[in-house]
């Protein structure tokens, strides 16, 4: 096999460090375990964020991602130390991770977590007529 899963989140060099931006990267092929039952569970990942000095690369997030496939995590959990990993790799400005599992039991659970540079002040939106 070609790749493998791994905990490493590889970053580059933000290429417009001197301007606000967001990126948003959809990752809906996320998988977990139950850690009751051992069952998998499947979520759809939004990570949205406005970058500072490093960006995260996106075949490393992608093996990132994929190393969850065998551990077993609440859903609560598991959402917060991506988001953890994530900030601790890139100090970005701003960043959300919303995490949206299937259906377990007849529940759906989504978690939302945030991550804000002290000090940062996000730009006030643009309405247009």
């Amino acid at each position: 096999m070609p790749s493998q899963p791994s905990k490493d989140l590889e970053t580059f060099d933000n290429p417009q460090p001197e301007r606000d931006y967001s990126i948003r990267i959809r990752l809906p092929e996320f998988t977990c375990l139950c850690p009751k039952t051992g069952q998998p569970d499947f979520a759809e990942l939004l990570l949205e964020y406005v970058p500072d000095q490093k960006c995260v690369e996106l075949k490393a997030l992608k093996l990132y991602i994929w190393s969850f496939r065998d551990e077993g995590a609440f859903h609560e959990d598991v959402t917060n130390r991506i988001l953890s990993d994530l900030v601790q790799a890139t100090e970005p400005r701003f960043m959300r991770l919303s995490a949206e599992f299937n259906v377990r039991g007849g529940v759906y659970t989504t978690v939302v977590v945030e991550h804000r540079m002290a000090g940062w002040q996000a730009p006030e939106p643009v309405r247009l007529p």
